[in-house]
C-alpha cells in the first residue's frame, strides 16, 4: 500500500505514511489554508440565514494562484462576458473559499489524528466522505504548486520537463511535491471509481 492509495471496504480508501510524507502534506494544507484566507464567521447575534446570502468580490484575486482556484465562471471575453464573471462570483466565491478551507481543514485534521508506529509513519484510513475533501485538498494543491511552477501540458507529458528537471533546480522539490501529489489524486480516485 506504501505510496498509493488503496479501496477499503465501505467505500474508504487507506495509504501508508511516513512521518516526512505526512509532514508535508500537513504543511501544504496549512499553506493552503492561509493562502484562502479566514472565513468570514458571522458575529454573535447575526442571522447566520444573512451570512447565506452575503455577497462576495466582484473582482477576480489578483495572485495568480489564487486566480487559478477561482477562476473566472465565463472566461476574458468582452465586457458583457466580462459582468456576468463578477456576478457570478459576487454570489459564488465565498461559498467555494469555505468548501475548499472545508477540504484543507479535514486534511489536517485527519493527518493531526493518525497514531504513528515506530517508524512515525502511519496508515491513513480515510471514510468515503473524507476521501471527498481529500480529492478536493488533493486538486487545490497540485492547482496552486502548478501555477506557482507555471506548469504548461507539456511539462505534464512523460516526456516533458519536469521529469528532467536536474537536482541544482530550485524548484526540483515543489516539483517532486507537485508529481506525487499527482499521484496520491490518481491513486484515490481509482479507489473511488466502480468496478
Amino acid at each position: 500500500m506504501a505510496g498509493h492509495f488503496e479501496a477499503t471496504p465501505g467505500g474508504g480508501a487507506s495509504v501508508a505514511l511516513d512521518e516526512v510524507e505526512i509532514a508535508i502534506l500537513r504543511s501544504l494544507a496549512v499553506q493552503l489554508l492561509e493562502l484562502i484566507g479566514p472565513g468570514d464567521e458571522p458575529a454573535e447575534g447575526e442571522d447566520p440565514l444573512a451570512a447565506l446570502f452575503a455577497e462576495g468580490p466582484s473582482e477576480p484575486p489578483t495572485d495568480p494562484a489564487l486566480a487559478r482556484l477561482f477562476p473566472e465562471a465565463y472566461g476574458d471575453g468582452d465586457k458583457e462576458l466580462r459582468e456576468a464573471s463578477a456576478e457570478f462570483r459576487r454570489f459564488t466565491e465565498n461559498d467555494l473559499r469555505a468548501h475548499k478551507r472545508e477540504d484543507a481543514l479535514a486534511v489536517v485534521r485527519s493527518l493531526d489524528a493518525l497514531s504513528p508506529v515506530s517508524d512515525g509513519g502511519a496508515v491513513l484510513s480515510l471514510a468515503p466522505d473524507e476521501c471527498r475533501h481529500w480529492l478536493g485538498s488533493l486538486n487545490d494543491l497540485r492547482l496552486t504548486i502548478g501555477t506557482r511552477l507555471e506548469v504548461s501540458d507539456e511539462d505534464e507529458g512523460q516526456d516533458g520537463s519536469l521529469y528532467r528537471l536536474p537536482d541544482s533546480d530550485p524548484r526540483k522539490p515543489m516539483v517532486m511535491a507537485y508529481l506525487w501529489l499527482g499521484a496520491l489524486q490518481e491513486t484515490l480516485v481509482e479507489t473511488l471509481m466502480p468496478d
